[in-house]
């Protein structure tokens, strides 16, 4: 191969500019892989030239390796052997190398009168992750005396992450026989002053490399398995310690949760036989909890409307059951505890949606008499807490605006609907009088227990007297 190519750079001409053949190599050296995977120069026509390099292709990842097995064991004194460990991951494939694009005759000089881009190399395909390595098996150990376990073997290490793959080279692109060249133009007729003749210079754009595909990254180590420890001989009853379910299916009934609680300790492998692979923190069975839960429905509106509104309820290792309400559901609750039941109060319900339906209603009255009324049309203001804020701008030349927090002695609430006195705020006089056209924007701040949300109620026009 090297004897080849010395022969072919030996023949060149004398002058290098009169020979047009491009050779493109790759970074390494070797002679690139053509466009298309085959050595064939198949269409001299150009059918396939000035296309960049055809990409590498990407590594496969490796598979993870399978995890280790659980085991139960009841320790008696008599020796156990328990091979719990995770598989290692698979390794990553290479990426391949990309292709280098296949390049014309020279690029560059004669009398081509346009700038030339030559084509770009292929880059390398990215290489494939390593496989995470399988997690090693737990065991649970049922015992009378704590020094039964020094009988029982266990390895439950986790298995070794499978290592990266390499990333593919990427090729070169095509080169230029000539960066720049001037190419000169004449029209008329020559030896008359009509003959005119311009130059023009243009150049032409090296190929770039493509870029070398990215390393694949090692796998993780899998976790050794963990020692769970119950003393005696009875098995646990499984855990049921959540629940989600709609206010209509609770109607008149409870529902019970449980789950074991556990104390976490350090030490696992001084407790086991020598040798004995496993995570050192392990978990020793401390008591049963069970409580019983209950909705006691107090809304107006029949639970049966609420079906699509679920509750999901989660017992923690305190006993407590933590209630986690629907988004879009505005609740003003109470909570009581009946020994073991847990009994939740729905005093109100309310949709988000129906928080936000104040609309303005009117804006009457000048002076200190302005009013601007406010009107609740889903019928929520006896449940919802609502403050306002206001901003006030006087249109016209000698128009400004104001912006005020309206103080509750200000609002007078009648059921649904609110009555906003701006004209006891401090705005100015020419502001309240009658005729001035006004722009007032309310902010309305809506709350129930710890939920918020804000509306802004718009009205514009001139101040009049009550009709």
């Amino acid at each position: 191969f090297l004897l080849t190519v010395s022969l072919l750079v030996n023949g060149l001409p004398a002058s290098a500019s009169e020979f047009d053949t491009l050779l493109c190599l790759e970074k390494s050296g070797k002679i690139a892989r053509d466009y298309g995977r085959d050595n064939r120069d198949r269409d001299y026509r150009g059918r396939y030239y000035d296309r960049d390099g055809e990409n590498g292709r990407d590594g496969r990842s490796g598979r993870s390796g399978r995890s280790g097995r659980d085991a139960t064991v009841f320790a008696d004194g008599s020796a156990v052997n328990l091979d719990l460990s995770g598989r290692d991951g698979e390794d990553g494939e290479d990426g391949d190398d990309g292709y280098r694009p296949r390049c014309r005759r020279g690029y560059g000089g004669g009398k081509i009168k346009r700038n030339i881009h030559a084509p770009d190399g292929g880059r390398g395909g990215d290489a494939g992750s390593g496989g995470n390595g399988g997690s090693g098996g737990s065991v649970t150990v049922y015992y009378s005396k704590i020094a039964d376990l020094k009988s029982i073997l266990v390895r439950s290490q986790g298995g070794e992450g499978g290592r990266g793959g390499r990333g593919g080279d990427g090729a070169i692109g095509c080169r230029c026989r000539r960066r720049s060249w001037t190419v000169e133009s004449c029209s008329g007729k020559k030896g008359t002053d009509s003959y005119k003749c311009k130059k023009r210079k243009y150049r032409c754009y090296q190929g770039s490399d493509g870029r070398d595909g990215r390393d694949g990254r090692y796998g993780s180590r899998g976790n050794s398995g963990v020692l769970s420890l119950i003393k005696g001989k009875q098995q646990l009853t499984p855990d049921n310690p959540t629940a989600e379910l709609n206010f209509s299916e609770l109607q008149g009934k409870s529902i019970r949760l449980s789950k074991n609680r556990w104390i976490t300790r350090n030490g696992a492998v001084s407790l086991l036989a020598p040798g004995s692979v496993i995570a050192d923190k392990y978990r020793e069975f401390d008591k049963r909890i069970e409580r019983d839960f209950q909705v006691v429905w107090q809304e107006k509106q029949p639970i049966s409307n609420f079906q699509k509104a679920n509750l999901k309820l989660n017992l923690n290792n305190d006993g407590k059951i933590e209630v986690d309400f629907p988004e879009k559901l505005w609740l003003d609750i109470s909570k009581k505890q009946e020994g073991d039941l847990t009994k939740l109060v729905v005093n109100h319900a309310i949709p988000e949606k129906e928080v936000t339906e104040l609309k303005p209603a009117d804006f009457i009255g000048s002076d200190e008499n302005l009013t601007f009324s406010i009107v609740d049309l889903a019928g929520k203001s006896d449940v919802i807490k609502t403050r306002f804020r206001v901003e006030y701008e006087i249109r016209g030349d000698n128009g400004g605006e104001y912006e005020y927090e309206i103080p509750p002695e200000l609002v007078t609430q009648d059921y649904n609907r609110f009555i906003l006195a701006l004209g006891k705020l401090p705005i100015p006089e020419e502001g309240l009088e009658i005729g001035t056209k006004v722009r007032v924007k309310v902010t309305a701040i809506r709350s129930l227990g710890k939920r918020s949300k804000k509306q802004t109620i718009k009205w514009k026009g001139r101040v009049k007297v009550r009709s």
